[in-house]
């Protein structure tokens, strides 16, 4: 148990800032949509401020000054025909073009979104007729359409307003109900239903929500649309009214003099250009701010291989070895592998210099809570970590004596599914949902091996069966959907088997599977340690599993190793008081009696680890030498290590 002064001590640590990019630098990352954005807001507060700048009356002729050229003393810009100024008029007009264009863009959103969401959530009948009437809206061409409700309304700012406002109402029912389709039978919305809550507070609480991202980026790629619409109508001589300024109907007057007055149709022109450029690279930005994937980090899609800081790990030179000839040796070595998520400011060391390796015919496993490194130490083996916001950035992976982060890409892509193949956590986020389970184990086949179609099926079909599928024939024509979670996992699994690889990493693969079909799996894994030598890395909570395949364990803490050794040394001498704690959290049949004690508190952030034993604050053994400095993993003889100060046991004290 923590003492009292480690729990003051963690209690008086500051609060870290979320490490979460803020929105203005998730902005500014998009160098495009900052000028953009930039040039929009200076726009914006010109034409705000105009009513107060010293400006002459933008309606008022002097026939006596017409058609001055830009730079004329009083007249910056010049002046149009009737001897109006030019530049009061452009920012009077810009007023009124970016206030129709605005209000447009907000009336289609809402009527458009309105109709979408309904139409999305209800379906059936509601769908039909909405959408039905939307696709006749659709039928006419837009901009004929609105000539034809303005011919109908009469010519006016107001009219132009609601042409161009109603004919965009389809592009955002069409888009918000595809959104909503695909969130109305998701299982946090069956929640809302089942506690009671009627349809308008499930639309408000939890439709809308979810779709307003989608309303607020078609809102900002449409404004600018709707500022080019209207002014076309007014250029036509629909919009605006004479003596009524805005940028159309300025650019229509210059359109009659523009082989002896260029200026009068460049100037509106030049302005109707800035805005919607302006408008339209900024909507690009908020698209990035209002992405969850580049709120939570990941500014830039993710590479096909992770980011490896070639300056800190210990590659070896082009062409070399590892002390090891190929096919002798360890399948997999790893030396002090170091992986790092930086997210907003803040440096996330999820693998702090790991070590390890798993022999020939051997299953080593990776044991530790949720959230040690296990995965992301799986994951950097063969550059698999999503790449921004990962970076490899210490450290080396030999994989039968080749140096991993030394080789070319396309040498790495062809060793992942063939030499090492892994085994995911999660087969519904792994497996394509547009794809049947054996075209997709067809690819993975074909991917490594020439091999005919109808070759790659049957052994599909077998590698289906393997893994305990009923009905493998039939199955291999169903889509991930149509299966269950075990079915799968095992889906998962026979990928994995499908090119007979030489090191199989497996990421908690049983977690979904019933006890029957677990040991099964347990099996065909041990055969094929038996029958082809496969090596196997094996990454679990349960400790049962731990027991019945691995040779050796490695117990995992805040991304590094605490302890290692062979199965027997750790599950009956563990020597670190983590190990001791997780194996005393494992019930037992036939001790009913036995009391199960959780580890208290949690484990430390990776963003903000203590200079010590990370597991100090949680361990009833922990004293000042413990916080001291970073604690080394010491051997303890006959290939037991540990991480720890005070090792139990008392051949180890």
């Amino acid at each position: 148990m923590s003492t009292p002064a480690a729990t003051a001590k963690m209690a008086a640590k500051p609060r870290k800032s979320s490490a979460r990019p803020s929105a203005f630098k998730l902005l500014a990352r998009n160098h495009l949509a900052l000028v953009g954005a930039v040039i929009l807001a200076v726009v914006i507060i010109v034409a705000l401020i105009t009513p107060w700048l010293p400006l002459t009356d933008p309606d008022a002729t002097d026939p006596a000054n017409r058609l001055l050229q830009p730079l004329t003393d009083g007249h910056f810009l010049g002046t149009d025909h009737l001897g109006r100024d030019l530049l009061s008029r452009l920012l009077w007009g810009t007023r009124v073009s970016l206030a129709v264009g605005i209000s447009a863009s907000l009336f289609a959103a809402v009527f458009g979104s309105a109709i979408g969401i309904i139409s999305g959530y209800f379906g059936g009948r509601t769908d039909n007729v909405l959408m039905r009437g939307i696709d006749m809206v659709m039928a006419f061409p837009y901009i004929l359409l609105a000539l034809a409700i303005v011919a109908a309304l009469g010519p006016g700012l107001m009219n132009a307003l609601y042409a161009i406002a109603v004919v965009n109402i389809p592009f955002f029912a069409r888009n918000i109900r595809g959104v909503t389709v695909g969130i109305a039978h998701r299982e946090f919305v069956d929640a809302a239903r089942l506690s009671g809550k009627g349809h308008i507070r499930i639309l408000l609480s939890e439709i809308l929500p979810n779709v307003m991202p989608v309303i607020v980026i078609t809102m900002s790629t449409t404004v600018g649309w709707m500022i080019l619409e209207t002014a076309g109508l007014s250029f036509l001589g629909l919009g605006a009214q004479p003596p009524q300024a805005d940028l159309g109907s300025m650019l229509g007057e210059g359109r009659k003099l523009i082989t002896t007055a260029l200026h009068l149709s460049a100037i509106p022109g030049g302005m109707i250009f800035l805005l919607v450029m302006s408008i339209n690279l900024l909507g690009d930005g908020i698209r990035d701010v209002l992405d969850p994937r580049l709120k939570s980090g990941a500014l830039a899609r993710p590479a096909p291989v992770t980011r490896i800081d070639r300056s800190k790990t210990l590659t070896t030179e082009k062409g070399a070895g590892a002390n090891t000839k190929t096919g002798t040796g360890p399948i997999l070595a790893v030396e002090d592998l170091r992986t790092e998520f930086v997210l907003g400011d803040d440096v996330y060391k999820a693998v702090g210099g790991v070590s390890f390796n798993v022999g020939r015919n051997e299953c080593v496993g990776l044991v530790g809570e949720s959230g040690s490194g296990k995965s992301v130490t799986a994951l950097s083996l063969l550059g698999l970590v999503a790449s921004p916001p990962g970076t490899i950035v210490g450290g080396r992976v030999m994989l039968d004596g080749r140096d991993v982060f030394a080789m070319r890409d396309s040498e790495i892509r062809a060793i992942r599914g063939g030499r090492a193949a892994y085994v995911f956590q999660d087969p519904l986020s792994t497996l394509h949902p547009l794809f049947s389970v054996g075209d997709q184990l067809v690819e993975a086949i074909r991917a490594h091996n020439r091999v005919s179609y109808k070759d790659a099926w049957a052994k599909a079909v077998s590698l289906l069966r393997m893994v305990r599928i009923p009905n493998p024939e039939q199955r291999a024509d169903s889509y991930p959907h149509q299966l269950s979670g075990g079915m799968r996992q095992r889906v998962g699994i026979a990928m994995a088997l499908a090119n007979e690889p030489e090191l199989i990493i497996a990421d908690e693969p049983t977690t979904a599977l019933d006890v029957t079909v677990q040991a099964q799996i347990l099996k065909l894994m041990n055969n094929l340690r038996t029958e082809h030598g496969t090596s196997v890395l094996f990454i679990t909570h349960d400790f049962g599993v731990v027991s019945e395949i691995c040779d050796r364990v490695a117990v995992m803490y805040a991304g590094q190793i605490v302890e290692m050794g062979t199965t027997q040394q750790v599950l009956q001498q563990p020597a670190h008081p983590y190990t001791k704690r997780l194996i005393d959290c494992v019930p037992r049949l036939g001790e009913a009696k036995r009391n199960v004690v959780a580890i208290p508190g949690l484990p430390p952030a990776v963003n903000n680890l203590p200079v010590g034993c990370a597991f100090a604050e949680r361990c009833d053994r922990a004293d000042d030498t413990c916080r001291a400095g970073a604690v080394a993993l010491d051997d303890l003889g006959a290939g037991h290590a540990v991480r720890c100060v005070k090792p139990m046991g008392g051949d180890h004290v």
